[in-house]
């Protein structure tokens, strides 16, 4: 899958320094000490619809992690997957009378579009489930093969039987989420999962494989019924085969935590016989609008596509998202637009003079904001003081613009 086109990251002087980050499955804040190379997965879309803002905030957000990382001397290998068969695209596709896999394309296209706009650098591998059946095939077989999997009757597909995880299997269930199966069960129907299958072993094991159904895309692989993937084991084959075990970084929305996350490390625990899945697990809180979470379902979208298209630039969307932490929920207004246009218009004219304030204490505040739980609302006011003495009073540092300008593109991203 081609993902779309890298910015341009300058150089700034200096190194930075290692990030931290809130650990879901610790519930501690937790340096992340990757070797020379970092190794982080974030979860993507399934593309039955444009992007809208809950989806943009997360993946700034790991883009600003990706570039402290950077910064502090590390390369990165990056993946992100995309779920381009699954159930909501095809419920989606029937609705419009559209073919799916058109569908799927089309709002891959559009997602790019935005994640360039926004100064997103895209991942290293950027994987497809269409492309990626033969090792999603190959998990589901050894999960299988091991006990750890088993079939589900089926009588309205010929194959006979679907396919689902045992999640008993590893005693480090729930380790990443650390939830009670009480708040599992509240939320798993409504997350993809099927409590109330009959013939599960327990109502929350998650379904590997679904055997081929009439009007539904199937694929033929040896040793299954025909069908195609479940949603958990997608990311799970996707992630063991570009990035190992023990990656470094597992990153997504919060409504991942549980049961997406979850699942994809016990079948890569079961898989491998080794844990942990990653070492870290980060999530973006949700982003509501009109009081509800941001979401595709409910219809209550801020289009990314839609911001542009109004000829808002995509510099102040992005200083909308960074003015937020990425932990705290919020809901979208347009007044969290103005001010960002506002506050860039305002570092526009401040880093546009011959000659400004000192800038050492600004770029090594900027860097000990992002590395600390990626306090991108800390780097913004940062930014707006030395924007401010700038017009107050000037400066004679003819170098000072410049270098501010570049930290800002190297490490938050915006480009003024």
């Amino acid at each position: 899958m081609i993902s779309w086109p890298a910015p341009f990251i300058p150089e700034v002087p200096g190194t930075g320094h290692p990030p931290q980050l809130f650990d879901t499955s610790t519930g501690a804040v937790r340096a992340v000490n990757p070797g020379p190379t970092a190794r982080m997965y974030v979860c993507g879309i399934t593309p039955y619809d444009a992007t809208h803002l809950g989806h943009a905030a997360t993946y700034v957000t790991f883009d600003v992690l990706q570039r402290a990382l950077r910064d502090a001397g590390h390369d990165v290998v990056y993946v992100q997957n995309i779920t381009d068969v699954d159930d909501p695209l095809l419920e989606r596709a029937h609705r419009d009378g559209v073919d799916w896999q058109d569908l799927a394309a089309d709002e891959i296209a559009l997602f790019r579009e935005d994640m360039t706009a926004l100064g997103v650098i895209p991942p290293d591998h950027y994987v497809g489930v269409v492309e990626s059946i033969d090792a999603v095939a190959e998990a589901v077989r050894d999960l299988l093969a091991s006990g750890a999997a088993y079939p589900v009757d089926t009588p309205e597909s010929e194959a006979g039987h679907d396919l689902y995880l045992d999640v008993s299997r590893e005693p480090g269930f729930g380790s990443v989420s650390n939830w009670s199966r009480e708040q599992m069960m509240a939320v798993f129907a409504d997350r993809g999962g099927d409590p109330d299958r009959a013939g599960k072993r327990d109502p929350l094991d998650p379904l590997l494989w679904r055997a081929a159904r009439d009007g539904e895309p199937s694929w033929a692989v040896e040793g299954l019924p025909a069908g195609r993937p479940g949603w958990h084991i997608e990311c799970t084959a996707i992630a063991l085969d570009r990035l190992g075990m023990a990656f470094d970084v597992q990153g997504g929305g919060s409504d991942l935590i549980f049961p997406h996350h979850e699942m994809s490390a016990t079948q890569g625990v079961l898989l491998t016989g080794e844990r942990p899945f990653a070492r870290t697990y980060a999530h973006q809180a949700m982003v509501g609008l009109d009081g509800a979470k941001m979401s595709k379902s409910k219809g209550n979208l801020v289009l990314v596509s839609k911001l542009r298209a109004d000829g808002v630039d995509p510099m102040a969307i992005r200083l909308a998202l960074l003015d937020q932490h990425y932990r705290t929920e919020w809901s979208w207004t347009p007044d969290l637009l103005t001010t960002a246009q506002d506050r860039l218009d305002s570092w526009r004219a401040a880093l546009s003079v011959n000659a400004g304030p000192p800038v050492d204490e600004v770029v090594a505040r900027l860097r000990s904001c992002v590395a600390d739980d990626l306090d991108t609302p800390g780097a913004l006011r940062a930014v707006d003081r030395w924007a401010q003495e700038c017009q107050r009073r000037g400066g004679s540092d003819a170098g000072s613009p410049g270098v501010l300008a570049r930290t800002l593109d190297a490490l938050l991203g915006v480009r003024v």
